[in-house]
Protein backbone atom coordinates (compact mmCIF):
# COMPACT_ATOMS: atom_id res chain seq x y z
CA UNK A 1 0.00 0.00 0.00
CA UNK A 2 1.17 3.30 -0.48
CA UNK A 3 1.55 4.32 3.14
CA UNK A 4 3.40 1.30 4.01
CA UNK A 5 6.32 2.54 6.09
CA UNK A 6 4.54 5.56 7.21
CA UNK A 7 4.24 6.62 10.63
CA UNK A 8 0.77 6.39 12.19
CA UNK A 9 -1.29 9.58 12.48
CA UNK A 10 -1.77 10.62 9.04
CA UNK A 11 -5.23 12.20 7.99
CA UNK A 12 -5.36 10.18 4.31
CA UNK A 13 -8.31 12.10 2.05
CA UNK A 14 -9.77 10.13 -0.86
CA UNK A 15 -13.32 10.44 -2.89
CA UNK A 16 -15.48 7.18 -2.69
CA UNK A 17 -13.41 5.59 -4.70
CA UNK A 18 -11.02 5.17 -1.95
CA UNK A 19 -14.31 4.82 0.75
CA UNK A 20 -13.92 1.09 1.11
CA UNK A 21 -14.74 -0.61 4.53
CA UNK A 22 -11.37 -2.24 3.97
CA UNK A 23 -9.38 0.14 3.30
CA UNK A 24 -11.10 2.26 6.32
CA UNK A 25 -9.89 -0.83 8.16
CA UNK A 26 -6.33 -1.02 7.28
CA UNK A 27 -5.93 2.78 7.57
CA UNK A 28 -7.55 2.73 11.54
CA UNK A 29 -5.36 -0.28 12.18
CA UNK A 30 -2.31 1.48 11.38
CA UNK A 31 -3.34 4.81 13.13
CA UNK A 32 -4.38 6.58 10.44
CA UNK A 33 -7.76 8.95 9.99
CA UNK A 34 -9.72 8.26 7.60
CA UNK A 35 -11.36 10.87 5.78
CA UNK A 36 -12.66 9.54 2.85
CA UNK A 37 -15.93 10.21 1.21
CA UNK A 38 -18.78 7.52 1.55
CA UNK A 39 -20.25 6.11 -1.71
CA UNK A 40 -23.69 7.61 -2.14
CA UNK A 41 -26.32 5.37 -1.44
CA UNK A 42 -29.26 4.53 -4.08
CA UNK A 43 -32.50 4.64 -4.04
CA UNK A 44 -34.44 1.21 -5.17
CA UNK A 45 -37.44 4.07 -5.87
CA UNK A 46 -36.72 7.54 -7.07
CA UNK A 47 -37.19 9.70 -4.53
CA UNK A 48 -37.54 6.59 -1.93
CA UNK A 49 -36.24 5.25 1.15
CA UNK A 50 -32.37 4.12 0.86
CA UNK A 51 -30.86 1.69 3.13
CA UNK A 52 -29.80 3.72 5.55
CA UNK A 53 -33.57 4.44 6.23
CA UNK A 54 -33.49 0.57 7.26
CA UNK A 55 -32.05 -0.10 10.92
CA UNK A 56 -29.19 -3.17 10.64
CA UNK A 57 -28.05 -5.00 13.60
CA UNK A 58 -25.29 -7.16 12.48
CA UNK A 59 -24.86 -8.40 16.07
CA UNK A 60 -28.49 -9.58 16.50
CA UNK A 61 -28.56 -10.61 12.80
CA UNK A 62 -31.54 -8.34 11.42
CA UNK A 63 -32.69 -5.54 9.52
CA UNK A 64 -35.97 -3.57 10.24
CA UNK A 65 -37.56 -2.06 7.58
CA UNK A 66 -38.92 2.03 7.94
CA UNK A 67 -42.78 0.01 8.16
CA UNK A 68 -41.28 -1.66 11.18
CA UNK A 69 -41.17 -5.02 10.30
CA UNK A 70 -38.29 -7.36 11.26
CA UNK A 71 -36.40 -10.01 9.04
CA UNK A 72 -33.62 -12.07 10.68
CA UNK A 73 -30.62 -12.09 7.93
CA UNK A 74 -29.76 -15.11 6.74
CA UNK A 75 -26.18 -17.14 6.28
CA UNK A 76 -23.06 -14.99 4.28
CA UNK A 77 -23.44 -15.63 0.80
CA UNK A 78 -19.78 -16.36 -1.47
CA UNK A 79 -19.58 -12.30 -1.48
CA UNK A 80 -20.34 -11.98 2.49
CA UNK A 81 -22.94 -10.39 2.25
CA UNK A 82 -25.90 -11.75 3.59
CA UNK A 83 -29.84 -10.65 3.24
CA UNK A 84 -33.02 -10.32 4.93
CA UNK A 85 -36.11 -11.22 2.91
CA UNK A 86 -38.92 -8.77 3.32
CA UNK A 87 -40.90 -9.83 0.25
CA UNK A 88 -44.32 -11.65 2.16
CA UNK A 89 -44.60 -8.61 3.89
CA UNK A 90 -44.56 -6.23 1.31
CA UNK A 91 -47.94 -7.25 -0.29
CA UNK A 92 -49.72 -4.82 1.90
CA UNK A 93 -46.98 -2.84 3.07
CA UNK A 94 -48.10 1.05 2.94
CA UNK A 95 -45.07 2.23 2.22
CA UNK A 96 -44.05 -0.45 -0.50
CA UNK A 97 -44.43 2.21 -3.33
CA UNK A 98 -41.45 4.49 -1.62
CA UNK A 99 -39.52 0.90 -0.72
CA UNK A 100 -39.17 -1.46 -4.21
CA UNK A 101 -40.31 -1.91 -7.60
CA UNK A 102 -40.07 -5.77 -7.57
CA UNK A 103 -43.07 -7.66 -7.70
CA UNK A 104 -41.75 -10.13 -5.05
CA UNK A 105 -40.93 -7.87 -2.65
CA UNK A 106 -38.23 -6.15 -1.20
CA UNK A 107 -34.69 -8.45 -0.77
CA UNK A 108 -32.69 -6.23 1.45
CA UNK A 109 -28.66 -7.11 1.11
CA UNK A 110 -26.04 -6.38 3.52
CA UNK A 111 -22.34 -5.61 3.29
CA UNK A 112 -19.79 -8.03 5.28
CA UNK A 113 -18.86 -4.14 6.16
CA UNK A 114 -21.85 -2.69 6.76
CA UNK A 115 -21.06 -1.30 10.07
CA UNK A 116 -17.74 0.56 8.89
CA UNK A 117 -19.64 2.03 6.15
CA UNK A 118 -22.36 2.95 8.26
CA UNK A 119 -20.34 4.52 10.57
CA UNK A 120 -18.66 6.29 7.89
CA UNK A 121 -21.62 8.20 6.54
CA UNK A 122 -23.16 9.08 9.21
CA UNK A 123 -20.02 10.90 10.20
CA UNK A 124 -19.73 12.38 6.77
CA UNK A 125 -23.44 13.21 7.32
CA UNK A 126 -23.43 14.76 11.04
CA UNK A 127 -19.47 15.11 12.10
CA UNK A 128 -18.43 19.03 11.82
CA UNK A 129 -15.01 18.13 12.25
CA UNK A 130 -14.96 16.12 9.34
CA UNK A 131 -16.59 18.13 7.15
CA UNK A 132 -14.20 21.02 7.55
CA UNK A 133 -11.43 18.84 6.68
CA UNK A 134 -13.11 17.38 3.75
CA UNK A 135 -13.95 20.93 2.04
CA UNK A 136 -10.34 22.50 2.88
CA UNK A 137 -8.66 19.59 0.83
CA UNK A 138 -10.87 18.36 -1.55
CA UNK A 139 -10.93 21.50 -3.91
CA UNK A 140 -6.87 22.01 -4.11
CA UNK A 141 -6.75 17.84 -4.54
CA UNK A 142 -9.19 17.45 -7.51
CA UNK A 143 -7.48 20.76 -8.94
CA UNK A 144 -3.82 18.85 -9.04
CA UNK A 145 -6.04 15.95 -10.08
CA UNK A 146 -7.29 18.07 -13.54
CA UNK A 147 -3.86 19.45 -13.72
CA UNK A 148 -2.05 16.07 -13.69
CA UNK A 149 -4.83 14.36 -16.59
CA UNK A 150 -5.05 17.91 -18.93
CA UNK A 151 -3.63 18.41 -22.18
CA UNK A 152 -4.26 14.58 -23.63
CA UNK A 153 -2.64 13.26 -20.01
CA UNK A 154 -5.59 11.24 -18.86
CA UNK A 155 -4.39 8.04 -20.10
CA UNK A 156 -0.64 7.27 -18.98
CA UNK A 157 1.43 7.05 -22.86
CA UNK A 158 3.87 4.72 -23.09
CA UNK A 159 3.86 0.41 -22.09
CA UNK A 160 5.46 -0.64 -19.03
CA UNK A 161 5.40 0.59 -15.81
CA UNK A 162 8.94 1.65 -15.34
CA UNK A 163 8.56 4.10 -18.45
CA UNK A 164 5.04 5.68 -17.31
CA UNK A 165 6.33 5.70 -13.70
CA UNK A 166 9.27 7.76 -15.15
CA UNK A 167 7.32 9.69 -16.82
CA UNK A 168 4.38 10.51 -14.21
CA UNK A 169 7.02 11.51 -11.90
CA UNK A 170 8.40 14.09 -14.41
CA UNK A 171 4.74 15.59 -14.69
CA UNK A 172 4.20 16.03 -11.57
CA UNK A 173 7.47 17.62 -11.22
CA UNK A 174 7.19 20.31 -13.65
CA UNK A 175 3.25 20.93 -12.47
CA UNK A 176 4.81 21.25 -9.40
CA UNK A 177 7.25 23.85 -10.46
CA UNK A 178 5.11 25.99 -12.18
CA UNK A 179 2.74 25.89 -9.19
CA UNK A 180 5.47 27.01 -7.08
CA UNK A 181 6.52 29.89 -10.04
CA UNK A 182 2.96 31.01 -10.15
CA UNK A 183 3.53 31.46 -6.33
CA UNK A 184 6.16 33.84 -6.64
CA UNK A 185 9.20 31.55 -6.96
CA UNK A 186 12.25 33.53 -7.60
CA UNK A 187 16.27 33.04 -7.36
CA UNK A 188 17.94 35.67 -5.63
CA UNK A 189 21.47 35.56 -4.54
CA UNK A 190 22.10 32.17 -5.07
CA UNK A 191 18.71 31.13 -2.52
CA UNK A 192 15.57 30.29 -4.01
CA UNK A 193 12.27 31.45 -1.97
CA UNK A 194 8.47 32.66 -2.55
CA UNK A 195 7.08 35.90 -2.80
CA UNK A 196 3.45 35.73 -1.51
CA UNK A 197 1.26 36.99 -4.46
CA UNK A 198 -1.98 38.20 -3.88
Amino acid sequence: MLLDGEDPGLTVLGDTAYGTGRLRRVLEADGHTPVLKPAPLQQAVPGGFTADDFTVDTTAGTVTCPAGHVKALGKPQRNGQRQAQFKTLCQTCPLRARCTKSKTGRVFSVHPDWDVLKAARDQARSDPDWQAEYRRWRPPVERAIAWLVAAGNRRVPYRGVIANNTWLHHRAAALNLRRLVNLGLHHTNGTWALTATT
